[in-house]
This record gives structure tokens, C-alpha cells and sequence, in this order.
């Protein structure tokens, strides 16, 4: 069983991003800056902005963090959208979601020019992935492609079951691992909460995505020897153990089913990491498209 190190290779890639950046800025090219929206103070989305910032801090990248009380008005957040729609030295921003229950997070990510969603939730973007046309892929998708990549494992003629068909991953995965490229080619099973038989489509699985949001729902009876899983799932769970009091967990029982994988990824230090560096892959993608 070999580990699939999100943490080590979101390092690799920062790297790369950094030696990228510090060329710009030796030959006067405009800095990445990547600004986040963060409305109220979810302490989940708080930690997660914080580390974004932190990130691109690290890898040269200018960054802002836009904080705005959790009883603005629908109107008063589409202002703040326009406006960064319009900043040139904005070159990428993402919207933290959740978003409270009075604003449509649909109407919001509407509102964020296609050429600066670099969380790629945008219609247009969407679009662009199912079509394979160049654009920002989902910041979670892109850097489970990227994780793939780095390990070389191989995707052609394979069966993929992915769980969960949210449009942050699950949708996204599976038109991604069936896209005529590498990581692709895959024969792609969509499976959800109204599947039946699911142990016997996952018992098939070469390539296991698990992104269905509940803890140690994939047990080892679910999957096959040599079997490729990736959790995405990042269930937050009481612990004794911690000084939180609290313990991230995946939605794969990774105890009971390591040992019948060939690769899997591990909760947390997989998926997670990847997500924010691709963020920063797209984020440097929309200011070469913007300035250059």
C-alpha cells in the first residue's frame, strides 16, 4: 500500500508555484493576488480562509481577506462582488461557502466573472470542464487530478466509482476521469444516496472516489485487492485525544481498508492540501490570462 502524501506533493507544487512567481517579479510581471469573502464567522470557513492566506503568502502570491458580517443583504454581497469584478489588481477570488441561509449562493457565484472564479463553481467554467475547453476547473477535482498525476497511477480502460454527486466534486469527478486525456479515459460510475446495490458497484472499483460527507462509510467489505481510493471526506468527530476536542476523519475506514489498497489517500493530509494549491494554480493561471 502506498500512501498518497496530498501534504508532501501540495509542497512540491507550492514550490514550483514560488520559483514561478519570484521569475515574475525579477522580470516586473504583475504579482498573483488572490482575495477570499468571508461572510460571518463559521469557524470552519474561518480556518480554512486563514490557511488560504497563509499559503499564498508562502508561495509570494498578495493576498486579501474581505470580511463582512453574516447579516448582509443579498444586494450588499453582489456589491462587494462587482467590485472585485472590476479591481484590476484583483486577478482571482473565491467566496467562502457556506453562505447564511438568507443569501443564494447560486445568485452570488453567478455574479463572480468567469475570469476571476478560480474556484471554478462559475456556469461558464463548469461549462468549459464538461466541454474540455481551457478554463478553471474546481479547486478540489483539479488537485485530486494533480495527486493522480504525481503518483502516475494509471487511469486508461479503469473503472471509477465515484461517490457522491455534489457539484463541488462528485459531478465534476466524473466527467473528469472520463475526459480522452490522462487522468482519464476511465469507464466512470456516478453513484448517490438513491443507488442501489452500492457494495456490489464499489466491489468493482479500480479507482475509488469517496465524497459523500459521512464518516467511515466506506468499509473494507466495499472494495477490492489493489483497488486506487480516494476520500475526500472531512467529517469532523469528538475526540478525548485533542486539544480542540475534535478529530478530522474521512469517509473511508481507512484502518480496515488500507490494507486491500494499492494507493489511498489519508484524512487529513490528502485531498486537503491539494485543494488549496490548486487554488493557487488556477489564481496564477487568471492573472497569465489577465496581464500577460
Amino acid at each position: 500500500m502506498i500512501l498518497l502524501d496530498g501534504k508532501k506533493t501540495a509542497e512540491q507544487i507550492q514550490g514550483e508555484i514560488a520559483q514561478v512567481v519570484q521569475q515574475r517579479k525579477s522580470s516586473g510581471k504583475k504579482i498573483p493576488h488572490l482575495a477570499a469573502v468571508l461572510v460571518g464567522d463559521n469557524p470552519a470557513s474561518k480556518t480554512y480562509v486563514t490557511s488560504k492566506v497563509k499559503t499564498c503568502e508562502k508561495v509570494g502570491f498578495n493576498s486579501s481577506l474581505v470580511q463582512l458580517a453574516s447579516d448582509i443583504t443579498q444586494s450588499e454581497l453582489i456589491d462587494q462582488v462587482i467590485r472585485l469584478n472590476s479591481n484590476p489588481d484583483i486577478d482571482g477570488y473565491i467566496v467562502q461557502l457556506p453562505l447564511p441561509k438568507h443569501i443564494s449562493e447560486r445568485k452570488i457565484i453567478e455574479a463572480i466573472h468567469p475570469s476571476k472564479d478560480v474556484d471554478g463553481f462559475h456556469p461558464v467554467n463548469v461549462g468549459k470542464m464538461a466541454l474540455n475547453l481551457p478554463g478553471f476547473i474546481s479547486a478540489t477535482p483539479f488537485g485530486i487530478l494533480q495527486l493522480i498525476k504525481r503518483y502516475k497511477i494509471p487511469t486508461e480502460g479503469k473503472h471509477c466509482v465515484v461517490i457522491g454527486r455534489s457539484n463541488i466534486v462528485g459531478s465534476p469527478m466524473s466527467i473528469l476521469m472520463a475526459r480522452n486525456e490522462y487522468p482519464g479515459n476511465c469507464t466512470v460510475t456516478l453513484c448517490h444516496s438513491r443507488s442501489k446495490n452500492l457494495p456490489e458497484i464499489t466491489r468493482s472499483a479500480d479507482i475509488l472516489i469517496a465524497a459523500i460527507g459521512k464518516t467511515d462509510f466506506v468499509t473494507a467489505d466495499m472494495v477490492k485487492e489493489g483497488v486506487v481510493v480516494i476520500d475526500v471526506g472531512i467529517n469532523r468527530v469528538s475526540s478525548t485525544e485533542t486539544k480542540s476536542g475534535y478529530k478530522l476523519k474521512g469517509d473511508v475506514k481507512f484502518d480496515e481498508v488500507s490494507g486491500k489498497c494499492a494507493y489511498i489517500t489519508p484524512v487529513p493530509g490528502g485531498v486537503g492540501p491539494m485543494t488549496i494549491t490548486a487554488l493557487l494554480q488556477n489564481t496564477l493561471l487568471a492573472t497569465e490570462q489577465l496581464h500577460d
